[in-house]
């Protein structure tokens, strides 16, 4: 046998014998939790972003980062077109809160916005295509008498026969936020925000709804927007629905509920 061969054939042995050491191997990495949604949240007429003070503080507190979006009040489209340009400086995904007039706006915003994950509805509107909100406040035979006491003011550029809507602050508290304390809604009814009387009576247009998922909360002591329709709509958009004991300002006199209802959204 030659001294080569010899000497592989040790160097084989010598292998052989050695004993095998496990060699550690990485673990692969955990995915990064996903990242918590922007909630923006949208206030209707005859009020304004502060109504969300107690929610978005919940909301801050466990951990989103929120925005009271502060809504013009012109008209469901151009709002909407509004609301969609400045949903473009928010990076990841978002949830849209929409209070009463709000829901019109958000309904019209998140078509075709992937981004925005999930809609909810406090209170609000949630239109069909070509729908009004004075047309959705007939549906589910509701009544509202809100229109019988409203305060028109002028406003520089409107449209003949448009004006500024006012509720009369008369009438405030009773009709807008009844389960409220009557010194609180004193202010607010000096400090409401109006809605033009054309938004009333526009048309929406392809509802987000469809192709979103949607949560809704019905408020059953409203009388700003008939139960009955709050129902109707959130049956129509196939909503995850709830229903409790409240006025029209549930995120205010209900915020747990509500805050609620916006977390599951964002979880879902």
């Amino acid at each position: 046998m030659s001294s080569r061969l010899t000497r592989l054939l040790a160097a084989a042995a010598l292998v052989a014998l050695t004993p095998l050491v496990a060699v550690p191997t990485q673990a692969a990495p955990e995915p990064p939790p996903a990242a918590k949604p922007t909630i923006v949240l949208v206030h209707g007429a005859f009020a304004d972003s502060s109504g969300w003070q107690a929610v978005a503080d919940k909301l801050t507190d466990r951990g989103f980062a929120v925005i009271a979006f502060s809504n013009p009040l012109r008209g469901p489209i151009s709002d909407a077109d509004y609301l969609r340009q400045f949903l473009t400086t928010i990076e990841g995904p978002v949830v849209l809160v929409g209070h009463s007039y709000g829901g019109a706006v958000i309904t019209n915003a998140a078509t075709g916005n992937e981004n925005v994950k999930s809609l909810v509805y406090v209170a609000a509107y949630a239109p069909a295509e070509g729908e009004s909100v004075a047309q959705a406040n007939a549906l589910g035979g509701g009544h509202t008498d809100v229109i019988d006491h409203l305060v028109l003011r002028p406003f520089p550029g409107a449209a003949e026969g448009d004006a500024d809507a006012y509720i009369d602050p008369k009438w405030f508290h009773r009709l807008f936020a009844q389960d409220l304390p009557k010194k609180t809604t004193r202010f607010m009814a000096a400090t409401q925000r109006p809605g033009a009387l054309a938004a009333l009576v526009s048309p929406s247009g392809p509802p987000a709804w469809e192709e979103i998922p949607s949560w809704y909360l019905v408020a059953k002591q409203d009388r700003i927007i008939p139960p009955e329709a709050e129902r109707a709509m959130a049956k129509r958009a196939g909503a995850t629905t709830v229903v409790i004991d409240s006025s029209h300002v549930a995120m205010m006199s209900h915020p747990g509920t509500v805050v609620s209802l916006i977390r599951k959204a964002a979880a879902g």
